[in-house]
Parts: C-alpha cells; structure tokens; sequence
C-alpha cells in the first residue's frame, strides 16, 4: 500500500519532486519537495485508496480506537471519511479557540478518557499535530497515535514526536516515494543523491550543489 499511495500521490500532483528546482517553505529553506495531499480529494479512486490505508491503520495499529479527530484544516475531510469507514465518532481540532460562542477549540464531542486516533495529512517537524495532541490531551482524552497519509521522515519530526510520546503510522513515506519515483522515470539516478541528503538534514542546503 505504500507504494500504491506513493504512485498515487505522484500521478495527481498532490507531490511534486523538482531536485533541480527546489520550492521555498514558508521558513526560508529549499525544498525539493512540494506535497499538497488536498488534492487526494478531488480524485475518488486515490481519495479511496488513501482513506482506506487509514483506516487499515487505525485498525491494525490502534484496534481501541473509540473516535477520530482531525487536524484543522487538511485532516478534517480526511478524519470525516475514515470515521465512516470505521463507523466511529468524529471531530476536529481547530488552531485556536474560537473567539466567540463557547470558544470551542476541539469541535465534535470528545470525553475525558475518550480513546482516539489524530488523522492527519502530512508530517513534516510534526510541531502542529503535537499541538492537537497536547490539545486533546488538555481535554482529558487518552491520545493513541497518529494515522498520517505522508511523512517527510525529517529527523526533526521523528525527534519531537518520541520527545512528546506520540506514536505515528503513515501511509507512505518520502523514501517509498522517491523508490517509486525512480522505477517510473520520475526522476534520475542522479537525483537521488541530492533527495536523500536534503531529508537527512533540510536546514543544509549542500544538497543543491551535487
């Protein structure tokens, strides 16, 4: 199924590889790597694919499962369809409290010692989905893990996420993708050099000298 995402994710765009031609993000740093996993949405067949490796995992790796949440916004569409997939209660974790009304933060009913799972699109540093987690956790939830669709496999990320004790299982992941990515004529033998150096530390742009 990795692979399967993988190759799904790459033929609708929802990732782009350009080693050559790297994005900026938002903190500055060059990245060979663009992913917007929005776009599984509007394809049925990936979208299916995708919503069913979650919840393939949240039943395998997380069998106590008693709701899901989502990360506002990607994961909301997402949690949405894997909740009724599973047959599962459903909500979400907005960024901040609202400013009016009761100030809702978690949106969707969710107990103390209620058991869920945090469905979320992307894992990068992780530092937003720790947010939700620490978020529900306030609330008294008992937070089993992350069911994600793609991570980046950042040091960073695998380093915050041990340090706050949060178990994560994604459907597919950079090095599946990159493997794929090669055997379709995606990219170049050269060019796994300059992607593979790029994950192992972002912050080091020596990568675009290879």
């Amino acid at each position: 199924m990795e692979r399967k995402i993988a190759k799904d994710l790459l033929d609708i765009q929802a990732v782009f590889l350009r080693p050559n031609d790297p994005f900026t993000w938002a903190s500055g740093i060059h990245s060979p790597i663009y992913c917007d996993n929005r776009l599984t949405l509007s394809y049925p067949e990936v979208r299916n694919d995708v919503e069913q490796a979650i919840a393939d995992i949240i039943r395998k790796e997380y069998p106590e499962c008693e709701a899901v949440m989502g990360t506002s916004t990607a994961g909301i569409a997402h949690a949405a369809i894997v909740a009724t997939i599973l047959g599962l209660p459903m909500g979400y974790v907005r960024a901040s409290a609202k400013d009016h009304g009761r100030n809702n933060q978690i949106e969707g009913k969710c107990e103390p010692g209620t058991k869920v799972v945090v469905v979320e699109d992307l894992i990068s540093t992780a530092g937003s989905c720790i947010e939700v987690v620490n978020v529900l956790r306030d609330a008294g939830a008992e937070v089993l893990g992350i069911a994600s669709i793609f991570t980046y496999g950042l040091q960073k990320g695998i380093d915050r996420l041990k340090e706050a004790g949060v178990k994560n299982v994604s459907a597919s992941n950079y090095d599946v993708l990159v493997e794929v990515a090669k055997e379709t004529g995606y990219i170049e033998d050269k060019d796994i050099e300059k992607l593979m150096k790029f994950r192992s530390n972002p912050s080091d742009e020596s990568w675009r000298e290879l």
